[in-house]
C-alpha cells in the first residue's frame, strides 16, 4: 500500500503508485549498474529497456544533420570561440577573446560547450552536442519525476511528449541559454517531489542549487517557478511547520550561492579589467539582471532594445499579449500542441487527488508540475517586453510531465466512468487543437490533419468506454489516442531537425508555423512577418528561395523553397529567412550576421596577431560573423543592438592609437542610428573613422584601416 493509500483515500489512485524502492525498509540496495539496466523490483521486464530506447531514440534524433545549422546562433557561437581561446572570456562570458563586452546573459550556459569546443576544435558539433545531451538529460528527468509516482507507461508518455515538443527539439539543438535552463528547471521540480516524499533536506537544497545555476544561465526567468514550488513545499511536506521553514531557508541558501557566486566577482571585479557588461546602459550586471533581462521582459520598458514597449489592445513589437498568446499562429505550433489536453488532466489530476492528506506525493507531483505549467504560461502570455517563440521551451518540461501524470492517473482509473470520460475528453482536445494548427500550414502535409482528426475521434470513442470493453480494445484505443495526439507534433518536430536553423530568432517545424516580426505594420501574411524593421512587405508572390533583405519580410504565398539556411525560401509561404534577414543596417545585420568572402578573410587575417582586435564592428552578429570566419577577436561596438555605450568615441580613439584594432568594418547593427541611450556613441564612431581613415573594399563588403590615417 502506497503512503497515499495509507491516508484512507486510496479509490482514485493507481495500484503502480507504490512507494519507490528507497522507502522500504530493510531492502539491501544493489548496485549502480544492476539498478540503470533494471529499473525498480516491481517493475515490469520490458520498463528499463524501453526507457533506454526512449533516450537512445532522443539521442539520435536530435543528432541527426546537427551540423546543417553551422554555428547556429553566431553570437554566443562567438562567445564560445572567445571562450575556449581565453579564461577570462570564458568566465566572463566575453563575445571575444579581447575581452571588450560580454554577451547579454550569465556565462554559465556557455561553459558546456566552451569546454567541448577546447577539447574537439571549433566546428558545429562540438558547439552543439552538449546541448543535446542536455535535451537527453531533460527526458530522463522528467521521466524519472513522474515515474516515481505513477506508472511505467506514464513516464515513457512524458518523456516522449517532451522529446517531440517541436521546440524542445529546436532548442535542444541550438546554442542559445534556454537548453540548460529548461534542464535545471525539471531537476529542480523532480528535486522538490523528492523533497516532499521523504522530507529530506537535501533533496530540497538540490533543488534550490538547481534554481540558483539556471540564474547563471539565463537570470531571472529561472525563479518564474519558485513560488509553485515552495509553496508546495511549504504546505504539503511532511514534517513540522517550523522544520519546513528551516528546509526552505537552506534552500534559499543554496540558491543564493550558487547562483550569486558568479554575480558577486563580477561586481566586485574592477570594471577597467573586466570586459564590459553587454547589455547594460552603466557596465553593471545587476542593471542588465533587473533592467533589460528583468522587468522590462514584464513591462516592456528595455532601455537599450530595440523595441519591445507594448502597444495599445495588447498588441506590440513582440506581438499580441493576452490569454491565448500560446495558440496564436506565431507560437502555437512551437508548443501548444497538447497544451489543452495537458490543462485537461491536470484539472482531472487536482479533482481526484483533492480527498487526500496534506502530504499526498501524488497531488504534490501535480501541484509542482502543473503550478510551474501555469505560472509560466501566465507569464509568457501577458509580458510585453522581448519575447521569441523558442522562449516556450521552459514549458515542455511541465507540460510534458502533466500528460503523462495524468494520462496514467485516468488510465488505471478507467472502470470509473468519471476517469474514462475525461481521458477521451484530453484525446479529443489534443486532436481537434492539432488538426487546427495542422490547418494553418495548408501545404504542409494536407492529408495528416484529417488522420489527426478521424483518429483522435475515434479513439476517444473507445476510450469513452474504456471500462465496458475488454482490455484489448482499450488499449488499441488508448495506442491509436497516442498516435493521434502525438502525429502533428512528430511531424513538425521532424520538420524542424531535417532543416538548418541560424540567426537570432529560430522557430520550430515548417514554414507559416511561426513567424514573429521585429516592426510594426499590420498585415504580413498569417504566420509571416509582422514587417520587417525597415518596414515590412505586406505579402506577395516570393519567388523560390528568395531571400529577405533590409528587414523587408516575404511572408505572403511564395513558392516552396528547398533551404531554410540563412534567409532561404521555406515550403508554403514564403517567408523571409529564419532570425531575420541579411543585410546592412536594418534587423539583418541585428539578427543575422554577414556573409564574409575568403578575400575580406585574408584581409582581417594578415598581421591579426599584432593587434588585440583584427577588427572592429558596430552590432554583435556582425562581428561575430568576421570573428568565427576568421578566428581572430573582433570587437563589437554598442554589443548585441548596437546600442550600449561602449566603448565611447574617446576608449575608441585611445585603442586605435595604441595600435589594438587594425579595421573597422561598415555597416552592420542598429546602434549607427539608434545609440539614443548612448547619446549615439556607434553613430560618433562610426563617423569618425568615416572622416580620419583610408576606406578599404573588397567586393561588396567595406572596411577602413586604422593604421592608415587620410592624407591632409
Amino acid at each position: 500500500m502506497s503512503v497515499d493509500q495509507q491516508s484512507g483515500t486510496a479509490a482514485w489512485l493507481p495500484s503502480a503508485m507504490a512507494p519507490p524502492p528507497a522507502l522500504r525498509a530493510g531492502e539491501p540496495r544493489r548496485p549502480f549498474f544492476h539498478r540503470l539496466w533494471h529499473g525498480r523490483p516491481e517493475d515490469p521486464r520490458w520498463a528499463r529497456p524501453a526507457l533506454l530506447g526512449l533516450l537512445a531514440a532522443t539521442l539520435a534524433l536530435y543528432l541527426y544533420g546537427l551540423s546543417a545549422s553551422g554555428y547556429a546562433n553566431s553570437f554566443y557561437s562567438a562567445a564560445v570561440q572567445a571562450g575556449s581561446r581565453s579564461w577570462k572570456a570564458f568566465f566572463f562570458g566575453s563575445l571575444d577573446a579581447g575581452n571588450a563586452i560580454t554577451v547579454d546573459k550569465p556565462s554559465a550556459f556557455l561553459w558546456p560547450m566552451e569546454l567541448s569546443v577546447r577539447v574537439f576544435g571549433l566546428n558545429s558539433w562540438a558547439i552543439l552536442t552538449p546541448e543535446v545531451l542536455m535535451g537527453v538529460g531533460s527526458v530522463a528527468v522528467v521521466h524519472a519525476g513522474v515515474r516515481r509516482r505513477f506508472s511505467p507507461v506514464a513516464g515513457l508518455i512524458a518523456g516522449a511528449v517532451l522529446a517531440l515538443t517541436p521546440v524542445a527539439a529546436l532548442m535542444f539543438r541550438f546554442d542559445n541559454p534556454d537548453a540548460m535552463l529548461a534542464l535545471l528547471m525539471a531537476l529542480a521540480c523532480y528535486f522538490v517531489v523528492r523533497a516532499v516524499e521523504d522530507d529530506r533536506t537535501r533533496w530540497l537544497v538540490w533543488a534550490g542549487a538547481a534554481v540558483g545555476f539556471a540564474f547563471l544561465a539565463k537570470t531571472l526567468q529561472a525563479f518564474l517557478i519558485l513560488p509553485p514550488l515552495a509553496t508546495v513545499y511549504a504546505v504539503c511536506a511532511p514534517v513540522p511547520v517550523r522544520k519546513r521553514f528551516a528546509q526552505l531557508a537552506a534552500a534559499t541558501l543554496a540558491l543564493v550561492v550558487a547562483g550569486g557566486w558568479w554575480v558577486a566577482i563580477v561586481e566586485l571585479w574592477p570594471a577597467s579589467s573586466r570586459p564590459y557588461i553587454g547589455g547594460s546602459q552603466h557596465n553593471s550586471f545587476l542593471e542588465l539582471t533587473f533592467g533589460y533581462n528583468g522587468l522590462g521582459r514584464i513591462n516592456g520598458d528595455e532601455t537599450g532594445s530595440v523595441g519591445g514597449m507594448g502597444g495599445a489592445g495588447g498588441t506590440g513589437q513582440w506581438g499580441e499579449t493576452g490569454w491565448d498568446r500560446m495558440f496564436d499562429s506565431e507560437i502555437g505550433g512551437q508548443i501548444s500542441w497538447l497544451l489543452p489536453a495537458a490543462l485537461i488532466l491536470l484539472a482531472a489530476g487536482l479533482v481526484a487527488t483533492r480527498r487526500l492528506r496534506r502530504t499526498s506525493v501524488t497531488r504534490a507531483s501535480f501541484l509542482v508540475w502543473g503550478g510551474s505549467l501555469l505560472i509560466t504560461l501566465v507569464v509568457f502570455s501577458y509580458m510585453a517586453g522581448i519575447f521569441h517563440q523558442y522562449y516556450t521551451v521552459a514549458l515542455a518540461p511541465y507540460l510534458a510531465a502533466v500528460t503523462g501524470m495524468g494520462a496514467g492517473l485516468l488510465w488505471e482509473k478507467r472502470q470509473e466512468l468519471r476517469a474514462s470520460i475525461t481521458l477521451a475528453a484530453s484525446v479529443v482536445a489534443a486532436a481537434v487543437w492539432g488538426y487546427v494548427l495542422l490547418n494553418r500550414t495548408t501545404d504542409y502535409l494536407p492529408w495528416l490533419k484529417w488522420l489527426v482528426l478521424t483518429g483522435g475521434l475515434t479513439a476517444a470513442l473507445g476510450l469513452a468506454f474504456a471500462g465496458r470493453i475488454s482490455r484489448q480494445l482499450a488499449l488499441g484505443a488508448a495506442a491509436v489516442g497516442l498516435v493521434a495526439a502525438l502525429a502533428g507534433p512528430t511531424a513538425y518536430t521532424l520538420s524542424t531537425v531535417d532543416s538548418a536553423h541560424t540567426g537570432s530568432i529560430p522557430t520550430a517545424g515548417p514554414a507559416g508555423a511561426g513567424m514573429m516580426g521585429f516592426g510594426g505594420g499590420p498585415g504580413a501574411g498569417k504566420g509571416g512577418m509582422r514587417g520587417g524593421f525597415g518596414g515590412g512587405m505586406p505579402g506577395g508572390q516570393g519567388r523560390q528561395g528568395q531571400q529577405g533583405r533590409n528587414g523587408n519580410g516575404l511572408p505572403g504565398g511564395g513558392m516552396p523553397g528547398r533551404n531554410r539556411q540563412n534567409g532561404n525560401g521555406f515550403p508554403g509561404a514564403g517567408r523571409a529567412g529564419e532570425g531575420g534577414m541579411r543585410g546592412g543596417m536594418g534587423a539583418g545585420g541585428l539578427l543575422n550576421g554577414a556573409s564574409v568572402s575568403s578575400a575580406a578573410q585574408k584581409l582581417l587575417t594578415q598581421d591579426a596577431s599584432k593587434y588585440t582586435w583584427a577588427a572592429a564592428s558596430i552590432g554583435s552578429q556582425n562581428a561575430a560573423s568576421y570573428q568565427l570566419a576568421t578566428g581572430d577577436p573582433v570587437m563589437a561596438i554598442g554589443g548585441f543592438n548596437g546600442t550600449d555605450p561602449s566603448p565611447t568615441l574617446a576608449q575608441f580613439e585611445k585603442y586605435v592609437a595604441d595600435g589594438r584594432i587594425h579595421y573597422f568594418i561598415a555597416g552592420g547593427g542598429t546602434g549607427a542610428g539608434m545609440g539614443t541611450s548612448s547619446n549615439g556613441a556607434a553613430s560618433r564612431i562610426s563617423a569618425w573613422v568615416q572622416k580620419n581613415f583610408t576606406k578599404v573594399t573588397v567586393g561588396s563588403a567595406t572596411f577602413y584601416d586604422l593604421t592608415q590615417r587620410k592624407s591632409g
